[in-house]
């Protein structure tokens, strides 16, 4: 299948009431798009890190009652699973699609991965456009411009917080023509990774 972008059926998935028809939904039209863009994207990322990188797609399968409000493809260097470690995402709420590098809460050692953080904070500044956008939880939609955070107190609360998130990317907002066109939101999406990549590197060193 070829990865031809995001239509407003996919993000109209996240209106259907109840869990199993929700989900029928996100398998039958958004996963399949995410194995065709995340089979693009692993090999790309890969070699951008100097890593093998996996594809993951969100199973939901903890989920019992309440149906998914988002749903996202993960690339990680853990084979078996992405939440232990630090991982890139694309994924989709009802109203936007989001580029991520993600430290959701799950990680392993993240105490030690939002030090690494704080010592590299000029690099992240220096590094990625103030027009990225910073969250600290992944279920919601809301972020802050990366020029209008307060960045240093954001990651002194993930490393101080359990339930603290550190997630770094971009925001596509749904009526963006580019969503349609597969080969140049693809190209977004990759060189999106391209500026994260030193962020990733750096929460390693």
């Amino acid at each position: 299948m070829e990865f031809q972008g995001f239509v407003d059926e996919d993000f109209e998935v996240f209106h259907i009431g109840g869990l199993e028809k929700r989900m029928e939904g996100i398998r039958a039209r958004i996963q399949p798009k995410f194995r065709a863009l995340g089979e693009k994207l692993a090999p790309r990322l890969s070699h951008m890190t100097g890593e093998e990188m996996f594809l993951h797609i969100a199973k939901h399968a903890r989920r019992k009652v309440n149906p998914p409000a988002d749903t996202w493809l993960a690339l990680s260097v853990d084979k078996r699973g992405y939440k232990k470690m630090p991982h890139f995402q694309v994924g989709l709420f009802d109203d936007r699609v989001f580029i991520w590098l993600a430290y959701i809460n799950e990680l392993e050692n993240k105490r030690r991965f939002g030090e690494k953080l704080l010592e590299n904070l000029k690099m992240i500044k220096e590094t990625v456009p103030g027009d990225f956008v910073v969250s600290a939880d992944h279920t919601k939609k809301e972020g802050t411009f990366l020029r209008e955070a307060d960045l240093q107190k954001m990651l002194e609360r993930f490393v101080g917080v359990k339930k603290e998130e550190f997630l770094l990317g971009k925001y596509i907002h749904r009526g963006d023509p580019v969503l349609h066109k597969g080969k140049e939101l693809e190209k977004i999406i990759v060189e999106t990774f391209e500026t994260l990549v030193p962020v990733y590197r750096a929460s390693f060193s």
